[in-house]
């Protein structure tokens, strides 16, 4: 049976950002613009999945699990390969307003099916098909309380919880070679008032001129920048700072996953 590791946190923002966001007077949370939210990492908060994670960031709450099938998709079969897949649904009142399951559509809405190909990608990025063999990990993320960045946080989690599978997978000896090469994790960064803040709530993103997520490796290289511009069009100087601040961020965020893990080396 499995039992639930300790919860780890992220450590406090540093106080002197490599790119300090202007001067700004203090957001409604009270955070300063490059401080995260408070991140819970529980790893094997679930019984029966082979590996999962319950994060939260500040009142964003994610339910992670990690299920193995011994078997690859159709397009990999017979290649030597294993493939790494996710699906994520929000519960209809982690919002204040209730969301009709998609099941009574038939199918994923739009936005459902960007999300979960987009931590698919983002956790394929790091994985070495070849080592994992013939088999798929399916990573469900269910969004438990939405308060803004429910994908960055269903991605940070969503490692964790692969990882989880992944040692599971070593520990039978059904892999006998490292399948993860490095870490991944994501954040989201904007402009707010024109200011350039880090981890969006809600209201900040509600109201945000920009809006941005970026997903990075442990190393920091980049996998998935997406930005959009609400109102004005930013500038590619700006783009750069968002960037920037969006590593910082990761940064703390792989620190806690390491902490969560508690690994000598990744599996």
């Amino acid at each position: 049976m499995a039992t639930r590791a300790r919860a780890t946190t992220t450590k406090p923002a540093s106080k002197t950002p490599a790119t300090k966001a202007p001067e700004a007077p203090e957001r409604a949370s009270g955070r300063a613009a490059d401080e995260l939210r408070p991140l819970v990492l529980t790893k094997d908060y679930l019984r029966f999945a082979e590996g999962s994670c319950l994060v939260t960031l500040g009142s964003t709450t994610v339910l992670c699990a990690a299920s193995l099938e011994d078997k690859a998709p159709p397009f990999l079969r017979g290649k030597g390969r294993g493939w790494v897949t996710a699906e994520y649904n929000m519960l209809p009142r982690a919002t204040a307003v209730r969301t009709p399951r998609d099941l009574w559509r038939g199918k994923a809405g739009g936005r459902t099916h960007e999300i979960q190909r987009l931590i698919g990608r983002s956790l394929r990025a790091v994985v070495d098909p070849a080592a994992l063999g013939e088999r798929t990990i399916v990573i469900d993320c269910d969004v438990i309380e939405a308060d803004g960045s429910t994908r960055v946080a269903a991605i940070t989690g969503g490692f964790v919880a692969l990882a989880g599978a992944i040692q599971h997978l070593k520990a039978a000896k059904l892999v006998t070679r490292p399948v993860l090469r490095d870490y991944v994790a994501a954040a989201s960064v904007g402009i707010v008032n024109g200011v350039t803040v880090l981890d969006l709530e809600y209201a900040e993103d509600s109201v945000a001129g920009v809006d941005m997520n970026v997903v990075m490796t442990g190393a920091g290289a980049l996998i998935e920048v997406q930005g959009t511009a609400d109102r004005e069009p930013f500038s590619a100087s700006e783009l750069t700072v968002l960037v920037e601040l969006a590593r910082q961020g990761i940064e703390r965020i792989v620190a806690a996953q390491e902490r969560a893990l508690a690994l000598d080396a990744l599996p």
